[in-house]
């Protein structure tokens, strides 16, 4: 049986995809190797805000955020062109809403609900605290790294992936498939019965995020999601 041949855009996107994959794994263990003294440099007090947020948010970012802008600079790729864009975004942003709803319901009825806080991060109170114009700057990187980053690479993610191996129906999604599945590996979780629950949900809030992307061709439901429900309850 012969090999089949791959298209040269096929070969781009495979390269791209790699790029993305070796570029988060490598953080992702840095992170692994070094985490207790990271998170105690971050939540140390008494060093200054800004270097501890900005290790913190170097992690975030190389995390989810510098595979894809890698890619798009070495592609020459706007951002735009992966559904940053007026046209459809309420309907993303409503569409965004109602499949995390069962996420939002589990952490609720489990008791991990305590209000709600955009942005909330382990240090944005010490951030909010630090005075102007710490405060203001501090902010302005959480909301570009855990809001508009975390949430725009599941976008970028799947959009490449679906490239590359098309999906075959409105629900057979192979980019949502491995973003969320990545998602769950990439944040603790329990086995306890919310565990397994929230575990179900979050696999579904994410999928569904981005088959809502995928349908109405705007990434900023995905953006809206992790500024204020991922990260904000």
């Amino acid at each position: 049986m012969s090999k089949k041949t791959l298209s040269p855009e096929q070969k781009r996107l495979d390269t791209d995809i790699w790029i993305i994959a070796l570029v988060t794994l490598a953080v992702f263990c840095l992170y692994a190797a070094m985490g207790n003294q990271l998170t105690q440099f971050v939540l140390d007090s008494g060093r200054p805000i800004f270097p501890r947020l900005l290790v913190n948010a170097g992690i975030q970012y190389g995390v989810a955020g510098l595979g894809i802008t890698i890619v798009c600079i070495l592609r020459r790729e706007a951002f735009s062109s992966f559904g940053l864009r007026k046209e459809q975004a309420g309907k993303a942003v409503l569409g965004t809403i109602l499949v995390f709803l069962p996420l939002l319901c589990c952490r609720y009825l489990s008791g991990q609900i305590k209000g709600w806080q955009p942005f909330s991060i382990l240090i944005t109170e010490d951030v909010l605290n630090s005075g102007f114009p710490l405060s203001v700057l501090g902010m302005a990187v959480i909301i570009l790294v855990w809001g508009f980053f975390e949430g725009f690479n599941y976008a970028v993610i799947s959009e490449k992936i679906n490239r590359r191996y098309p999906p075959a129906g409105l629900w057979l999604d192979m980019g949502a498939v491995i973003c969320a599945a990545a998602c769950l590996l990439l944040h603790p979780f329990n086995t306890s019965f919310w565990g397994i629950v929230e575990l179900i949900t979050t696999f579904t809030a994410i999928y569904g995020m981005l088959i809502v992307k995928r349908q109405t061709g705007n990434a900023w439901g995905c953006v809206f999601a992790f500024c204020f429900i991922w990260n904000a309850f």
